[in-house]
């Protein structure tokens, strides 16, 4: 039976087509934050999805059940969006009222906690989501048609793509077939007694099946063009993160387990059942070499699912090996005007750089999207506050924001707070959580002077480890960690910036701090 919401009309039927300002497409994290922003403003929305419960996703991913998003549920600091720095799994809310840590207290929790939350959270605040409703085909004339497999039909203004990364990667490999893929091979570790098995691919997902197979293989093979990267030397938490390294020491200790940067040439399935792999190394002089295993597993990432985009009316422009799509800095298609995305989607913006592709990004961009939405469609005017003009009121706003804003943090580089001086006024209008490149590119602050302040992590050195830094307390501008940065633009035009320094837990309200951004901002009003 096709579960609706209370406020689905009766006479909705199969063959109606309903009409909606903004159409969501998917019930995950990312399409029930953009509900709840939308449905605070009033806007008149809908969210579909495809299965009968909310993060359906989470449901099958990790295989291993155990996720990579902190819960930080003991901080030891009163202030709730604060504490959002180290809570990676929370949805946003006005009121700071729907928490994960009601549902978890491990550090590293249970993808089905989550996945009970996503729920709760979806009943709680009333969303409007019609599950059961797989979406076939996405087309455009005018507006959107999305029609969906039950034979329902929607109409809308404007559709955003919450859907997530929901294809497998699979490598263009000759032999491939032979191969499981990390979607839905068998995960007991038992099954793999005395087996050598090969793992095609350097992330999390494949470093979570080698670990959980140290156990029972004979021998396992990590294999993939590039190295592997950490995420404690990257700040990028989709590198390698500390709870999947175990294999890392298996390698490096001799273990007989074996990490390789190399390119699959062919795989061979043998008279015995066995596979037999040519590949070709990318750091030993391209050696090409064989080895024969039991099993390969193919854990090569995820990427946006098309198929439902009609390919002569609404197929989006796609980037970085098709994986993501293109979008405009106010996530929106580049060449499908009105179709927008949502979520892990948004990380085409800053792959790999920033933190859009995770939760505990994206939340922020997605209530950015939700008052750009109302900003260009409903003639909304961006939302600031207003503040004198001065010296004291510069530091002290900077300063409050830096120390407790949790957006800038976790988006850091990419998420910013802005500050438009009104000299005509004595007053600095100011914006917080916009996108550093909405900012850069809008026609509407070409012509003004502002502050924009970010959270950055500075960069490692050659061959530096990120256990043995030499620090420059005075000098943020050499902090590896991550700390405050305020650039100063005249007319558009970028003309100085300051770093305050690194501290060590986050707190920059001393004078230490305080008396050199003071510097630097009357050298900045003094022009």
């Amino acid at each position: 039976m096709m579960k609706t919401q209370a406020n689905q009309k009766p006479n909705e039927m199969a063959n109606e087509v309903i009409g909606v300002d903004y159409l969501i497409l998917g019930a995950g994290p990312a399409g029930l934050q953009l509900g709840y922003s939308l449905a605070q403003k009033g806007l008149d929305y809908r969210i579909i999805e495809g299965t009968d419960t909310a993060g359906a996703f989470f449901k099958q991913f990790p295989r291993h059940r155990q996720m990579i998003s902190i819960n930080k549920t003991t901080t030891g600091i009163k202030s709730p969006d604060t504490n959002l720095r180290w809570d990676w799994n929370s949805l946003l809310t006005d009121d700071h009222s729907s928490h994960f840590s009601e549902y978890s207290r491990e550090y590293f929790p249970k993808a089905d906690d989550f996945v009970t939350y996503l729920g709760d959270f979806a009943k709680k605040y009333q969303l409007k989501i019609d599950f059961n409703t797989k979406v076939v085909q996405v087309a455009k004339n005018q507006d959107f048609l999305v029609s969906c497999e039950s034979g329902k039909q929607y109409r809308a203004k404007r559709v955003i793509v919450a859907t997530g990364l929901a294809k497998s990667r699979v490598p263009d490999t000759v032999g491939i077939e032979h191969c499981e893929m990390y979607d839905n091979y068998p995960i007991d570790p038992a099954g793999f007694q005395d087996q050598k098995v090969m793992v095609i691919g350097k992330g999390n997902s494949a470093l979570e099946v080698a670990d959980s197979l140290i156990n029972t293989t004979a021998v396992i093979h990590l294999i993939s063009p590039k190295p592997v990267k950490l995420a404690w030397n990257t700040h990028y938490v989709g590198d390698v993160r500390a709870v999947n390294n175990n294999f890392l020491d298996t390698y490096q200790l001799k273990s007989q387990n074996t990490i390789l940067d190399a390119d699959i040439e062919k795989i061979e399935k043998l008279p015995d059942g066995r596979l037999q792999v040519l590949f070709k190394y990318t750091h030993a002089e391209e050696q090409v070499t064989r080895l024969t295993v039991d099993r390969i597993i193919v854990c090569a990432g995820f990427m946006l699912d098309t198929s439902i985009f009609d390919g002569q009316t609404c197929m989006p422009q796609l980037m970085y090996n098709d994986k993501l799509p293109q979008l405009t800095n106010e996530w929106e298609s580049t060449n499908i005007e009105g179709l927008y995305f949502a979520g892990t989607l948004m990380h085409s913006r800053d792959f790999k750089k920033s933190f859009s592709g995770f939760v505990h990004g994206f939340r922020y961009n997605i209530r950015c999207l939700a008052r750009l939405l109302e900003h260009k469609h409903e003639a909304k005017p961006l939302h600031f506050d207003a503040f004198e003009l001065n010296q004291a009121s510069l530091v002290s706003t900077i300063i409050d924001r830096v120390c407790i804003s949790s957006s800038m943090f976790q988006q850091p580089a990419f998420i910013a707070d802005l500050m438009v001086f009104d000299p005509d006024n004595a007053s600095v209008q100011h914006f917080q959580e916009l996108s550093v490149d909405y900012i850069r590119d809008n026609a509407a602050f070409a012509d003004k002077s502002y502050f924009m302040i970010t959270m950055e992590y500075g960069k490692l050195g050659e061959n530096e480890d990120p256990f043995d830094i030499n620090r420059h307390p005075s000098e943020g501008s050499k902090s590896v960690f991550i700390h405050p940065v305020i650039r100063f633009f005249s007319a558009g035009e970028y003309v100085d910036e300051y770093h305050i320094p690194e501290d060590l837990e986050n707190e920059w309200d001393v004078p230490f701090y305080t008396d050199p951004l003071r510097e630097f901002v009357v050298k900045v009003l003094s022009r």
